[in-house]
């Protein structure tokens, strides 16, 4: 058996050799995969020499997919990382056309990962434009679908969008449609039970990494019936679950206004561990939090279900098409996504590893492109001459 499978306590039981899928994907994709598949295999080898050993499984999505295929999302694909319940997926073109563009989303509600976890920190020698950017270390929890990610929208000057805005003004006495004739309609919904498994899920890991608070970030002065509505029902979840947590002090619960914690953010990053948020809220302050250390670049991500154990890993940024082919895609993000899927599956010795080499690779001012062009002496290098150099500090250290 080389399958993850999900122990009767819930633990996950990883055999020394399992099947990991993963997603080539579009763009920079085809470079960025291979170097963190080297790297990855290289830190495993470091560390547990022949005893593991990821058996790498390449399944198809996106445009490539599309090619070979015909659809954009293959069942196969979903049926092997369903299977495995770990893998690792490349960036995918989600605008190539109207029938890929909620493909991502699409992706995590298929699988049922309920929840998006971005761990946001500084790196040693990355140029970042705030002043002490060590202080932010941060992760943030959002949900993977619902809220404007539903992908429940229609476009201006439809018949449907007509129909709807009628519904609107006739049935439910809308009076603020003003102008019908060009208006595009979007439904933002949040669900209780996602809300509440999204909180727990959230303070559980705080707890389990000893982290001092959760703090709930939403808009519910202007959206009290949906922003509103998560925050009360966080704070319920809390209080019904976590409540020795909370009174013994091992958990301090907070929250604030998506504005209040942009501003906050910038100047005490340091008074917030775990943010938990909805889903357009999550992204964007998981993107400022990003631009305080240094880009997306060197951010990983997860979307996860803690209940069903399945987890997909990913680079937070986007397929990159016009860097693709040039030898100078950044593989950083994949390839800390990468340890962080390692983590997941308990091999934290080379995790640990891996992101201390790239970090190595900073302090020396070596990395790819974007980062060396704001590093003081940075030196630009290729995409396979950074692998090459990750790869070299795993084996000297």
């Amino acid at each position: 058996m080389n399958r993850i499978t999900k122990g009767t306590e819930g633990e996950l039981i990883v055999p020394d050799q399992p099947v990991i899928p993963y997603i080539t994907g579009d763009g920079v994709g085809k470079e960025i995969i291979p170097a963190m598949m080297k790297i990855v295999d290289t830190a495993i080898r470091k560390v547990y020499g022949t005893k593991r050993q990821i058996k790498w499984k390449e399944v198809l999505a996106g445009e490539n997919a599309f090619k070979q295929t015909g659809s954009w999302l293959p069942v196969e694909t979903l049926e092997k990382f369903d299977q495995c319940m770990v893998g690792i997926k490349g960036p995918i073109d989600t605008l190539v056309s109207d029938d890929a563009r909620y493909l991502n989303e699409h992706f995590c509600q298929l699988l049922n990962l309920t929840e998006c976890v971005r761990p946001i920190r500084w790196y040693i020698g990355v140029t970042a434009p705030i002043i002490a950017p060590e202080k932010v270390n941060i992760t943030v929890f959002r949900k993977s679908a619902e809220d404007t990610f539903s992908g429940i929208e229609w476009e201006a000057s439809t018949a449907q969008t007509n129909k709807i805005c009628e519904f609107l003004k006739d049935e439910m006495g809308v009076t603020s449609l003003q102008n019908t004739e060009n208006v595009a309609l979007g439904i933002k919904y949040v669900s209780k039970d996602s809300i509440r498994q999204l909180v727990k899920d959230a303070c559980q890991y705080a707890l389990d990494n000893n982290m001092p608070s959760v703090t709930l970030v939403h808009k519910s002065n202007t959206l009290p019936y949906t922003e509103g509505s998560f925050r009360n029902w966080g704070y319920e979840l809390m209080k019904s679950e976590f409540a020795d947590a909370i009174v013994s002090k091992r958990l301090i619960v907070k929250e604030c206004s998506v504005d209040t914690f942009m501003q906050n953010s910038l100047f005490c990053p340091e008074e917030y561990s775990l943010v938990v948020a909805m889903s357009l809220t999550g992204e964007l302050i998981a993107n400022q939090l990003a631009a305080m250390i240094g880009g997306a670049a060197i951010v990983p991500e997860a979307n996860i279900n803690y209940t069903t154990g399945k987890a997909v890993f990913q680079a937070t940024h986007g397929a990159l098409t016009s860097l693709a082919g040039k030898n100078i895609a950044n593989p950083c993000s994949i390839t800390l996504s990468a340890a962080m899927m390692l983590s997941y599956m308990g091999w934290q010795e080379a995790a640990d590893l891996i992101t201390r080499s790239l970090e190595h690779c900073f302090e020396d001012a070596r990395a790819p492109f974007d980062l060396a062009r704001y590093m003081p002496r940075g030196i630009p290098v290729s995409t396979t001459e950074f692998t090459h150099d990750v790869i070299e500090r795993i084996n000297n250290g």
